[in-house]
C-alpha cells in the first residue's frame, strides 16, 4: 500500500511512502484486538478501592441489650453489618488488576488494529515537522489544514517532542504519542492515524521482528 506524503499545511508532496504488508496488510485477528485491549483497560484501574470490615470498625464493643426478652434478634456488638456505621460484608479491598499477555499477542494485535485503519483509508503520513515552541494554536491549525479538527487523531512521533507533544495536550480529540508508546487501544480509538514520515520505518522495524 502506498500513500502520498502531506506537509503541515495539508497539500501533498512529491513523496510517497510504501507501507509494508506485513504490519499494514495482514489477516486481522479480533481475538487478539480483544485481549490487548481488555489489558490495557485493566492496566488503567488503580485497584486503591477499599472498604473498612467488621474488625476495622472502631465502635464500642458493649452488649447493645440483653440476649433474651426483647423480642428481637440477638446483637453483641455495633461493628455488626446490619447497624448502620457497621463494617461491611467483603468489602472491596485493594489489588492489582494487571494481566498477562503475551508480547507476540500484544503484536499480533496492533498489527490487526493498523490493518484496520489501512483498510478503512484512515492513515495519512506527514512530513517531519517540529514547532518553535509549544502553541496549541499550531497544532489545532495543522489538524484544520488537513481537514481532521473535528476527529479523533493520534499523532504517531519516531522520537519525543516535547513542543509538538504540549501543543496538543489541550486538545481533547488529540492525542500524539511515540511509536514504543503506541497501543491497540489508542489505535481504534482515533478516527485517524497520523504518522510522522520518521515513524514508519521505526514502526515497521518494532512490528516485524
Amino acid at each position: 500500500m502506498e500513500l502520498a506524503v502531506y506537509n503541515i499545511s495539508g497539500q501533498a508532496t512529491s513523496k510517497k511512502v510504501k507501507l509494508n504488508a506485513d504490519v499494514f496488510g495482514i489477516e486481522p485477528n479480533d481475538h487478539a484486538i480483544y485481549l490487548d485491549v481488555k489489558q490495557f483497560l485493566a492496566a488503567q484501574r488503580q485497584g486503591t478501592h477499599k472498604s473498612k470490615e467488621r474488625a476495622e470498625i472502631h465502635r464500642t464493643t458493649k452488649k447493645l441489650k440483653r440476649q433474651k426478652g426483647t423480642g428481637g434478634a440477638r446483637a453483641g456488638s455495633m461493628k455488626s453489618p446490619l447497624f448502620r456505621g457497621g463494617g461491611r460484608v467483603f468489602g472491596p479491598k485493594p489489588h492489582d488488576y494487571d494481566q498477562k499477555l503475551n508480547k507476540k499477542v500484544k503484536k499480533l494485535a496492533r498489527k490487526s488494529a493498523l490493518t484496520y485503519k489501512a483498510k478503512d483509508n484512515a492513515i495519512m503520513v506527514l512530513e517531519n515537522f517540529n514547532f518553535e515552541t509549544p502553541k496549541t494554536s499550531s497544532y489545532a491549525e495543522l489538524l484544520k489544514n488537513l481537514q481532521m479538527d473535528s476527529k479523533k487523531t493520534l499523532l504517531v512521533l519516531a522520537d519525543s517532542n516535547k513542543n509538538v507533544y504540549l501543543s496538543s495536550r489541550n486538545l481533547s480529540k488529540a492525542k500524539v504519542v511515540t511509536v514504543s508508546e503506541l497501543n491497540t487501544y489508542d489505535i481504534l480509538n482515533a478516527n485517524n492515524l497520523l504518522l510522522v514520515e520518521g515513524s514508519v520505518p521505526t514502526l515497521e522495524q518494532l512490528l516485524q521482528n
